[in-house]
C-alpha cells in the first residue's frame, strides 16, 4: 500500500465532491488536521472511516485501497496487454 497514492486519492475524491478539508471533516467527524494528514499520506484512516468513505463518495474500497479507480487501472492494463 502506498499511503502516499491513497492521500492523493482521498483529496482528488473530495476536491470532486467540492468539499474542503474542513468540510469533509465535519462529514467523518475528524478534525481538519486528520484530513490533512490523510491526504499527505502521513496517516491514514481507520477501516471503518474507510469503509464509509468508500460509500460516500461511491467508490470500491480497494480503489481507496489501491489510490486509483478501477476503470483506469484496467484501461492501463488493457493497454499494456494490448503493446
Amino acid at each position: 500500500m502506498d499511503q502516499v497514492k491513497i492521500g492523493s486519492f482521498i483529496k482528488e475524491l473530495r476536491k470532486e465532491k467540492g468539499l474542503t478539508q474542513e468540510q469533509q471533516a465535519e462529514q467523518f467527524q475528524v478534525s481538519r488536521r486528520t484530513i490533512s494528514r490523510w491526504e499527505t499520506g502521513s496517516n491514514l484512516p481507520d477501516l471503518d472511516l474507510l469503509i464509509e468513505m468508500a460509500d460516500y463518495y461511491d467508490v470500491d474500497l480497494r480503489e481507496i485501497l489501491d489510490g486509483e479507480r478501477k476503470s483506469e487501472k484496467m484501461d492501463k492494463e488493457l493497454e499494456e496487454t494490448v503493446l
